[in-house]
């Protein structure tokens, strides 16, 4: 059984990409896309970093290899559990990536716009499929329309181009945080990538030496934008025998007190807070 955590972001969200190209630092894209995504691994670390039993740490997350050389540990972990751990392995729960659902995007004409595409939303679809259909028009909104059009951050949408979304609330994953997406366009799929590229944080740093003079140049680093909405996958994996129940229980506990949690880089920044709940 595949279950979904969402993800409100209340404050710039960067993870490490794999390259650094010139003076800017970027940000987890996936390869397919170039889209932004939380690599599992960052979730699932952040996620065991909030355990504070040792025991159902190593049984949800797996033993570490500080685990492996205590041996009072390993017993304590036989006694309460009934395994025997004498390597590293995965433990009882599997994290998914972080995928992108809903990007908010300025607009000189609506304030703020969340934007998608027909990709993103199928991709959440299959795990929900019993939502609605997407539609297949190129432009869909709910957002008022007006004579002159649709003015985002770097770009202009054409009103007559735009389709009624009557169905488009049951795309918002409901919880007393996203009740202020009230205004929603779907872009066709290249569109939509561009303009997300387009409308992510950026935000200048350098270097001070001793005398507080700029030290070298400076760089831009990259963040997914506050008031995003993303989601990741979990489950509990096949090797589970016999905690099967208590580790999934014990994981929806976890995230039901952790309503606000810390994921990737820069956290003495105040980076990287967003809201969870899960279905």
């Amino acid at each position: 059984m595949t279950n979904l955590v969402y993800l409100y972001l209340l404050a710039p969200l960067h993870t490490g990409g794999t390259t650094q190209e010139g003076n800017l630092l970027g940000i987890a894209r996936e390869s397919h896309t170039d889209l932004p995504y939380i690599p599992s691994s960052t979730i699932r670390g952040r996620q065991r970093a909030s355990v504070d039993n040792r025991v159902l740490r190593t049984q949800l997350f797996g033993p570490d290899l500080k685990d492996l050389d205590n041996q009072e540990f390993l017993a304590e972990y036989q006694s309460q559990t009934g395994k025997t751990i004498t390597q590293l392995e995965q433990g009882d729960v599997w994290i998914g990536d972080g995928s992108l659902l809903w990007l908010p995007v300025p607009s000189l004409s609506h304030g703020v716009i969340w934007i998608s595409c027909p990709m993103l939303l199928r991709r959440w679809k299959r795990f929900n499929p019993s939502l609605p259909e997407i539609p297949a028009e190129s432009y869909l909104t709910n957002a008022k329309k007006n004579q002159s059009g649709i003015y985002l951050k770097d770009a202009i949408i054409n009103s007559n181009e735009l389709k009624d979304w009557k169905d488009w609330q049951a795309f918002i994953p409901q919880h007393p945080a996203s009740q202020g997406i009230d205004r929603v366009l779907v872009l066709p799929d290249h569109h939509c990538v561009t303009l997300i590229q387009m409308s992510l944080w950026r935000q200048v740093k350098v270097k001070l030496d001793e005398h507080k003079s700029v030290e070298g140049g400076f760089r831009y680093e990259e963040a997914i934008p506050p008031d995003s909405v993303m989601y990741f996958p979990w489950g509990v994996t096949s090797q589970a025998n016999g905690t099967r129940e208590s580790s999934q229980t014990a994981f929806e506990n976890l995230l039901s007190r952790q309503e606000i949690i810390q994921i990737g880089g820069q956290e003495s920044l105040g980076r990287g807070f967003v809201q969870q709940w899960s279905t």
